[in-house]
């Protein structure tokens, strides 16, 4: 079953049982780096440059990808990734996607109350061989097996995010630094990591920043 990088980042940050997020606000904005991260490894972006460029804005048949690079396509000035991850972050982006992954039986919507008032839905696992062929790989990649740039880029937004220490705890860190920081790849794969690593990284903390003065 096919998924994007946005849902594999969702289905690991989620707990199999009781289906709560394993990080906070911060993982809006890396699903909104993982869209961007995604477009780019289909040719559609260009984040050499440290900004965002539209090179084929022909759509790629996905509804929230396709959404994402026609705004990137009708914006009149040049932005950075930061900026398009910082515009992108939203929660509805996130009940999306987790309304398609519940959709197609790979996640269950649970509507609970918290504290017996507040509503609020959990995301329990349903179908779990999607999740478990996607740790496999991660798993293989982080013992040492050559990553695809895809691969790799999903592990640096994990990283980015703090899903990946919840995930892969016991994941070397010499490992993880050499995956994120491109050492494997070539010059064009490593500038996409290392943008949109950042991009995630400075929205995070602009998000915290704008927190801590409300």
């Amino acid at each position: 079953m096919s998924v994007i990088l946005a849902e594999e980042l969702l289905l690991l940050a989620y707990h199999d049982e009781t289906g709560k997020a394993l990080v906070g606000g911060e993982l809006n904005v890396a699903i909104a780096g993982a869209l961007v991260a995604e477009l780019a490894i289909n040719g559609r972006i260009d984040l050499d440059g440290k900004k965002v460029a539209v090179v084929d804005p022909s759509p790629l048949g996905d509804d929230e990808l396709d959404a994402v690079l026609a705004r990137m396509a009708g914006e009149a000035k040049v932005r950075k990734p930061a900026w398009w991850v910082g515009r992108i972050s939203s929660e509805k982006v996130r009940r999306r996607l987790l309304g398609r992954l519940a959709e197609r039986g790979i996640l269950s919507a649970q509507q609970v109350k918290v504290l017996g008032i507040f509503p609020a839905t959990r995301y329990p696992e349903q179908d779990g061989g999607v999740e478990r062929e996607l740790r496999q790989r991660v798993a293989s990649v982080l013992a040492g097996a050559e990553p695809d740039a895809r691969l790799a880029m999903l592990i640096a937004v994990l990283q980015a995010s703090g899903v990946l220490k919840k995930t892969f705890p016991d994941a070397p860190k010499d490992r993880v630094k050499e995956i994120t920081e491109g050492a494997w790849a070539g010059e064009a794969v490593r500038a996409t990591i290392a943008a949109v690593n950042a991009a995630i990284m400075s929205a995070v903390i602009a998000a915290v920043v704008a927190g801590s003065t409300s």
